[in-house]
């Protein structure tokens, strides 16, 4: 009773492999440019080429939609409760059935979820963190009715309506995701995620721990990540996230006129954080 993870390799290489974890609600292709900065950056510094994956979550892209016994049960309003345990087991798993011990992991929002379960669960198995415009504290009762609401729409009617609004912007917005390129991208990605993945990703967000006690007992190198203009995780919630890792080094970077998912608005920016947490373990 596991969870199936579809892996994505852009490359090959030596030394510890660099997972990116993706945010709700689209898959690893949100990855795909700041992995070309990534490692055309890397070989001008003269960095060997490491490996490079990006795992679709249960439910997203070519991810397999896990059944409710392998999600753990659900709680009585719909949540999965282990649901974010049962994927962070599967994203460990997938490391050592490749041969590796360990791995940095980079999480952007929902994926950053994921890399602190990770942490809290599998120590041993990180060699760095990144976390990008995310949080570590669980939903208030009024977002976990919000996402429990919107899983039931999604699967009843298989709409993608409900969460079509990461696809749109407002003046407060950044220059990109305010432009006609950003919102064609998205509304393309997220009509082709299966509405029962959306709905899965949202019960198992629904039903995650609170992750705020796992900050103090990181010893491994961090690198934190946000956009300016983020709506939800801006620098006045992803600095206390980096002043809380008290045990670790933290290098925080914000990137100017940058909305939530940062690592597909400015790829370049993000790309040189992860290069220099890299070179800071390899």
């Amino acid at each position: 009773m596991t969870i199936e993870l579809h892996n994505n390799v852009y490359c090959e290489g030596e030394g510890i492999p660099v997972v990116l974890v993706h945010g709700f609600p689209v898959d690893h292709r949100m990855w795909n440019e700041c992995v070309d900065a990534l490692k055309t950056t890397a070989a001008e510094h003269g960095v060997k080429q490491f490996p490079i994956w990006a795992p679709d979550m249960p439910g997203a892209g070519e991810g397999l939609i896990p059944s409710d016994e392998n999600s753990g049960g659900k709680d009585t309003d719909g949540a999965f409760p282990n649901g974010l345990d049962r994927m962070a087991n599967a994203y460990v798993d997938l490391l050592h059935a490749a041969g590796y011990d360990k791995a940095i992991w980079v999480g952007l929002s929902m994926g950053g979820y994921l890399i602190l379960d990770i942490q809290r669960l599998h120590p041993e198995a990180v060699a760095a963190l990144a976390l990008c415009d995310t949080k570590a504290a669980a939903d208030s009762e009024k977002m976990r009715a919000k996402r429990i609401a919107i899983a039931e729409e999604c699967e009843s009617t298989g709409t993608h309506e409900p969460v079509m609004g990461f696809a749109a912007a407002t003046p407060e917005d950044s220059t990109i995701k305010q432009s006609g390129a950003y919102r064609e991208q998205f509304t393309a990605w997220i009509n082709e995620q299966p509405a029962e993945g959306i709905a899965w990703r949202e019960r198992m967000a629904a039903g995650r721990p609170d992750l705020n006690d796992v900050l103090s007992t990181i010893t491994a190198p961090v690198a934190v990540i946000c956009g300016d203009k983020d709506p939800s995780s801006p620098p006045s919630v992803m600095a206390p996230i980096a002043d809380a890792m008290t045990a670790t080094s933290t290098d925080m970077t914000v990137v100017f006129d940058c909305g939530h998912f940062s690592a597909y608005e400015h790829p370049q920016a993000v790309a040189d954080a992860l290069l220099a947490l890299v070179r800071r373990v390899q």
